[in-house]
């Protein structure tokens, strides 16, 4: 892990010394559950271009099936190309061992895409209306049970996303988005699942929740209250989830963004999950800085 973290600094002093500004990031979560942290930086590699680093871990608090942290590393990329915008991550997932012998490390990599179009722009009514289009590719390596028979499992997985965005006036904005989870190589008969990779990276989600279920679908939608002049939003989120291995689940965001000084953005939210028979309710607390030099 220590040479992960020198090639990290490393990659973002040799971005940094070629870009006339970086845009570095760090966020926090906290749950009863798990502690998040990320940390990132972006550059611009010329007019339409924007490269970055991020890297994440999550430590389990409960008791969970997993040795040690989980270490995540993405290479968030975005093009614009003026009527749409591209936006390519790839990332992986450094292997974990688990504490049930006889399975091998588990591991998982991919890549999510995402490509947002502008539809409508009104200058004059300060309107706009935006698609985005998702395509996620992840292939990990976990412990799938089906028919009560545990295995060691190296499986693909695809989700498809397709959300709207409509702007009011410079003061409201609006979205919705649907995404649903294809698995390739099939399946059925699950009745459980050990793996390292956080489902919510490939989908569009309102949640901050570690989410190591497979899913078969998730439905969200988002309202956001826009100070422009003083940089500030207000929002509120929700997103209902099915899985094949766990029960259905609602989450409920509310968060209020807001500018510290003239280059740092600060960012916080509150986050309520529940699953539908309300056996299982958590509360997460995110905070996220943004700084600019």
């Amino acid at each position: 892990m220590r040479k992960t973290i020198l090639l990290f600094a490393l990659f973002l002093g040799a971005l940094g010394a070629q870009a006339y500004t970086v845009d570095t990031k760090l966020s926090y979560i906290y749950s009863s559950e798990h502690n998040q942290a990320l940390v990132g930086a972006a550059v611009p590699l010329g007019v339409n271009t924007v490269i970055g680093l991020q890297g994440k871990y999550v430590e389990d608090k409960k008791e969970s099936f997993l040795k040690d942290n989980t270490y995540s590393v993405y290479l968030p990329l975005q093009l614009d190309l003026d009527l749409v915008n591209l936006h390519l991550t790839p990332f992986y997932y450094f292997k974990n061992e688990l504490f049930t012998p006889g399975f091998d490390d588990i591991y998982a990599y991919g890549l999510n895409t995402q490509l947002v179009m502008n539809l409508q722009q009104n200058e004059i009514d300060e309107t706009y209306t935006q698609a985005f289009v998702g395509i996620s590719y992840a292939r990990q390596k976990g412990v799938l049970e089906e028919n009560f028979v545990s295995d060691d499992t190296l499986f693909t997985q695809l989700a498809y996303t397709l959300g709207i965005r409509q702007n009011f006036f410079n003061a409201f904005a609006f979205q919705v988005a649907g995404t649903a989870f294809h698995y390739p190589d099939g399946i059925s008969e699950v009745n459980s699942f050990l793996g390292v990779l956080n489902q919510n990276d490939l989908a569009y989600v309102q949640s901050y929740d570690v989410n190591r279920e497979l899913g078969k679908y998730t439905l969200s939608a988002r309202i956001t209250r826009v100070w422009a002049e003083e940089h500030s939003t207000l929002y509120f989120g929700y997103h209902f989830a099915e899985f094949y291995t766990a029960d259905p689940q609602h989450s409920f965001l509310l968060g209020n963004s807001f500018r510290v000084g003239k280059y740092a953005t600060v960012d916080t939210a509150y986050n309520h999950l529940r699953n539908t028979d309300d056996k299982d309710k958590r509360d997460l607390f995110f905070i996220n800085l943004n700084i600019a030099f």
